[in-house]
């Protein structure tokens, strides 16, 4: 098992240290959001503080950037780290890319498929003779002189990993990038039911092996030193779990756990105002589908039988802005876990 985990995002002078400690410590890697800040500038510091962990956005939201200027600074890391970068993208819904970035809306899927197709011909170009030619429905990329080609370098193009909640989202993921970075609001049962036969769908049509494409997320990690620090944790995605099931967009995870009625309810009470009292529809039972719970002492096995057979990476901080705190011999035990994906 992969294990990833945060950077402290919010100040930039704190993550080099923060990196190196991470590395040291054995994590697989890390991963940036964008939520408050930028998710590529902290990777940038990360990658020239150390020699080895992974270095992914987890997730850049696709639609304000131009598939240029994602190709360009995924290039720029990708060649100072030696090769460690992954170009995580995500869609975002559609009232964060109308009224937060101010961008135009169309069918999601569709237009991800193009996006990662017109930065596999950037990077093919810049690897290549420097000839650009990408025509699609909504990008068209067609001028590359050699001015503005940015000098090689011997590691591969980057990886690029997709965010992914619907079927067709999933589809597009399967056949078009190199790995699928799952929502955290997914429970075991969804995974096996609702998600797997659709990546093993297109990764059949693509030609692709299982082993060449990397699964990551779908669920939570809940684990501390102690029992209170478990316990603390706990509470927070009790919250998470309430504050994503009032969204209708997942409820599709609830119907298939036969909780079909607590979405509306949460939907209700979040519409009403009561944000304060949605974390006590979520009982312990239900928190329990959608994480790995236990001390340090006991997650690994939890892991295991939550993720083990479907996913190849986790999140080790259920709280993006607290990274884990996982110690060295647990990292240890973890990578022990047999996974799919080869790196």
């Amino acid at each position: 098992m992969r294990v990833f985990t945060t950077l402290p995002q919010e100040d930039l002078r704190k993550v080099g240290p923060a990196a190196q400690a991470i590395e040291a410590n054995g994590y697989t890697g890390v991963s940036t959001q964008e939520n408050r800040h930028d998710p590529f500038l902290a990777l940038a510091v990360a990658g020239v503080a150390t020699k080895k962990i992974e270095l992914h956005t987890g997730v850049a939201i696709s639609f304000p950037r131009s598939p240029m200027v994602a190709a360009n600074v995924g290039w720029d890391i990708q060649a100072s780290t030696g090769g460690r970068f992954t170009l995580g993208l995500g869609s975002q819904i559609r009232a964060h890319n109308e009224k937060r970035f101010s961008v135009p809306w169309t069918p999601p899927a569709p237009r991800m498929r193009e996006y990662i197709q017109a930065v596999r011909a950037i990077w093919k170009a810049w690897k290549g003779d420097g000839k650009l030619a990408y025509e699609g429905k909504h990008y068209r990329f067609t001028l590359m002189t050699p001015n503005f080609v940015p000098e090689n370098y011997e590691a591969p193009a980057p990886r690029i990993g997709l965010a992914a909640v619907g079927p067709a989202m999933l589809k597009v993921a399967a056949e078009e990038s190199d790995g699928a970075k799952l929502h955290i609001f997914c429970t075991r049962k969804y995974l096996e039911n609702r998600i797997m036969p659709i990546l093993s769908a297109g990764l059949a049509a693509s030609g692709r092996a299982r082993e060449d494409f990397e699964i990551s997320g779908g669920g939570f990690v809940v684990t501390g030193k102690d029992d209170a620090a478990v316990a603390e944790l706990l509470e927070y995605v009790r919250y998470r779990v309430a504050f994503y099931g009032s969204t209708p967009a997942y409820w599709p995870v609830f119907e298939e756990e036969g909780l079909a009625d607590l979405g509306p309810k949460l939907n209700a009470m979040t519409k009403a105002g009561k944000w304060s009292e949605i974390a006590a529809e979520v009982s312990d039972d239900v928190v329990h589908r959608f994480a790995a719970v236990g001390r340090h002492d006991q997650i690994a096995k939890a892991i295991e039988t939550r993720f083990g057979g479907l996913v190849d990476s986790i999140s080790a901080s259920a709280n993006s802005s607290k990274p884990s705190d996982m110690p060295p011999d647990l990292l240890q035990d973890l990578a022990k876990i047999p996974t799919q994906f080869r790196t």
